[in-house]
């Protein structure tokens, strides 16, 4: 029987501490628990209010991945559901809200991926998020130039940008915005992403077409559309090492020469958030929001 652990008043199983999940760095299942237990206080407000799509990798990277959109079975009651329109019909989908929350889905052994909208109002987007993907042999390095590109072509239409790494391979851009819909971001960010392709068209593609992406960096704009998710700031990934998806400073996208240099593990984060904080906190004042031309 798994071990209960009292988290706020809440009771939560925790099940096979001692799992390895990644091999390759020894990293154990409850080592990801203390992980975003130690992250909690700058993840929860990434989290809150949002549906949570989970990645599910309960044996490691190297086992079987699958999404769970709906609330997974045997979900506790004191869990926090909304309900959620999708294309086939309305559909109940967790909210983590809090600390017991985040730790009961962290056992469940997951990434976090979220919407562009809070429940309640998924008909107004209050962010706008490029992903930035190498096609090798280009690499993040080549993500950052994109990037640089993007903030200072943002900045011209008064949207202010923030940058954290994928995770993976590449880069997210994240914009705060207000008064407009999904479909209004989508188009918005597609024609950015046109336009960097058309000033950098030996480095952007702003198709997904795989044959014309190596050596190219993919700008993916289609995540903006309603029904899409994306990596939750903080979340771990499903990678061969616990990599996390971690804000990086502008600073550290202009100095990046070498892929590593914006790798970041879980071992990382916690001393990156006790020199910088949150670095994408700015997302949550409503008066830096951007509002789309």
């Amino acid at each position: 029987m798994a071990p209960i652990t009292e988290v706020e008043g809440r009771r939560v199983a925790l099940s096979n501490l001692e799992k390895v999940l990644y091999p390759a760095a020894g990293f154990t299942k409850g080592e990801l628990l203390h992980y975003y237990a130690t992250v909690a206080e700058v993840l929860l407000p990434h989290l809150r209010d949002r549906p949570v799509s989970f990645l599910r990798y309960p044996d490691g990277p190297d086992g079987q991945l699958f999404f769970t959109k709906n609330v997974p079975p045997g979900t506790p009651e004191w869990v926090t559901t909304a309900e959620v329109d999708r294309t086939e019909g309305p559909t109940r989908m967790v909210l983590v809200q809090d600390l017991p929350s985040l730790m009961w889905a962290a056992n469940l052994v997951t990434e976090f991926h979220t919407h562009q909208w809070v429940a309640g109002a998924s008909d107004e987007a209050d962010r706008l998020v490029f992903d930035l993907d190498p096609g090798p042999p280009a690499t993040v390095v080549h993500c950052c130039e994109v990037a640089l590109w993007l903030r200072e072509r943002l900045a011209a239409d008064g949207i202010e940008a923030y940058a954290k790494t994928s995770g993976a391979k590449g880069l997210h851009l994240l914009a705060a915005v207000r008064g407009s819909s999904s479909e209004g971001v989508t188009e918005y960010a597609k024609a950015l992403a046109v336009e960097a392709e058309r000033t950098m068209p030996r480095l952007v593609v702003h198709r997904m077409t795989k044959s014309l992406r190596p050596g190219k960096v993919f700008v993916d704009w289609s995540q903006n559309a309603a029904r899409k998710t994306t990596a939750t700031p903080y979340t771990l990934r499903a990678r061969p090492e616990p990599t996390v998806s971690a804000p990086v400073t502008w600073e550290e996208v202009e100095g990046c020469r070498a892929a590593g240099q914006l790798v970041f593990r879980a071992g990382d984060v916690g001393p990156r958030v006790q020199d910088y904080g949150d670095l994408l906190a700015p997302l949550f004042e409503r008066r830096r929001a951007g509002v789309l031309p």
